[in-house]
């Protein structure tokens, strides 16, 4: 495989990505009306927080709820202080459960939630920062679990890293490299089956 050719995909995708990202988020600010799910049908999304990140869960929550997602908290809210490292075992087995498609979990740092979700098996959580790596979350490791930092992630930007990751399949924008991305994902779940309960 040529990597050259695949950072050079990746960036035209980032592009791309930024362009209709752009689009989307002046549109939305112009109607200020709910999105719809775009490529998916509805899903059951699991969310957990811990305190640190309250404000921004509830955007997001907002968010999927207008999009018609059915959400599940099972994180911190303002009555229950719950630790991010609670929160995510809770998110986590439901979706082990098959009781949520995927999750988003919430943290100051985003990174203690995902550290804690990938010690579940079948959990592929990522912890991104951008619109373009929660695309690249779902479209090159076919992420189930979005994680994120209240410290760096205004709501209004986490709303669009979420749509952005919710709308993408795996492999989307990079269709010449998907063999080499879903023979990567089979090495990755054989690594995750061998190592984790």
């Amino acid at each position: 495989m040529d990597r050259r050719q695949f950072l050079q995909a990746a960036s035209a995708t980032l592009a791309a990505a930024t362009i209709a990202s752009s689009s989307s988020l002046e549109a939305a600010e112009e109607k200020k009306s709910p999105s719809t799910p775009k490529k998916d049908k509805a899903m059951n999304i699991v969310v957990a927080a811990d305190p640190f990140a309250l404000d921004l869960k509830d955007s997001v929550v907002k968010h999927l709820t207008e999009a018609g997602h059915k959400v599940t908290d099972v994180g911190a809210t303002k009555d229950k202080e719950l630790a991010y490292y609670d929160g995510a075992p809770a998110a986590c087995k439901l979706i082990q459960a098959g009781k949520a498609d995927r999750g988003i979990l919430f943290c100051g740092t985003g990174m203690g939630m995902s550290i804690v979700a990938n010690k579940f098996k079948g959990v592929t959580a990522s912890c991104v920062e951008s619109v373009y790596a929660a695309k690249m979350a779902r479209s090159i490791n076919d992420s189930n679990v979005l994680t994120m930092g209240a410290m760096f992630i205004a709501p209004w930007k986490g709303n669009a890293m979420v749509d952005a990751w919710m709308n993408t399949k795996h492999t989307e924008g990079l269709e010449g490299f998907a063999d080499f991305l879903k023979q990567a994902c089979k090495k990755v779940n054989a690594i995750d089956n061998a190592n984790c309960k």
